[in-house]
């Protein structure tokens, strides 16, 4: 493992990091998380595999109020890390993703926590007239979280990897299994917040025919996802709530609901 290798994971982490709080880039989600760190080591498979599968289980954490979902910015980069470079199995990263994504959510409170102080600080130089200071204090406490992820990811690059090895195999295989049968259970969870959110009746029948086309054995996941594409499209052009201009009235004349909006007023 060479410098640069080191330089660009601690990149990745220290983005994730920042990006758990921002949700600009989306650098915190495991599929794009787990990819890159995947890509700088040469390892893009088992990045990807690693993070499409975290990616299902993280679809059930979010904060809501004042509570703080586990941490998918480190669980996704700490795995990541041990998987492919530390000689741990997707499976293996997988399982271990809870409880780091559990310490992560433990790490992030006590930043948050720290950055109470900067915001009262930043109070204090915008009520003096100082805009800069409240501009670099502001990225100080957003720094504060990238390292929040940088950190520990730098500890685990400087375990040894028979360490971390004798330390993976001495896991008993009842937690291990208990864990992945945990994120299995997340993931439902996971997918059922995502259609709740999306459920409509109108939208129910794509459901239904999504099971049935699964059951295809001949449709890999390349042409399910193609035809989910054209699904969405034929929808999106003759669904009456987009398409309210072509001839049936109305003060419309383009068929776009921006404009429907817009003409409105």
């Amino acid at each position: 493992m060479n410098i640069i290798t080191i330089i660009l994971v601690l990149l990745v982490a220290f983005l994730a990091g920042m990006e758990g709080i921002l949700d600009q880039f989306q650098f915190h989600q495991p599929i794009i998380a787990c990819t890159l760190i995947g890509l700088v080591t040469g390892n893009p498979v088992d990045g990807l595999l690693l993070g499409g599968t975290l990616q299902l289980i993280a679809l059930g954490w979010m904060n809501i109020g004042a509570a703080v979902a586990p941490d998918a910015a480190l669980a996704s980069v700490a795995s990541a890390i041990l998987v492919t470079l530390r000689g741990a199995g997707v499976s293996e990263g997988i399982a271990l993703a809870i409880p780091l994504a559990i310490a992560g959510q433990v790490l992030t409170i006590f930043v948050r926590t720290l950055t109470v102080g900067i915001a009262h600080a930043a109070d204090g130089k915008a009520k003096e007239g100082s805009f800069r200071a409240v501009e670099w204090l502001h990225i100080g406490a957003l720094m504060l979280q990238g390292l929040r992820i940088a950190i520990p990811a730098a500890i685990i690059l400087s375990v040894p990897a028979e360490l971390v090895t004798d330390g993976l195999n001495a896991i008993p295989a009842w937690l291990t299994g208990g864990l992945a049968v945990a994120g299995g259970m997340i993931v439902a969870v996971g997918y059922a917040m995502v259609i709740n959110m999306m459920a409509t009746p109108k939208l129910w029948v794509f459901f239904a025919l999504g099971f049935a086309l699964s059951a295809v054995g001949e449709l890999n996941l390349i042409a399910m996802g193609i035809i989910g594409v054209v699904l969405a499209l034929l929808y999106l052009q003759f669904a009456p709530e987009f398409n309210q201009g072509g001839g049936g009235g109305g003060n419309s004349n383009g068929g776009d609901p921006l404009d429907d909006i817009l003409n409105d007023y």
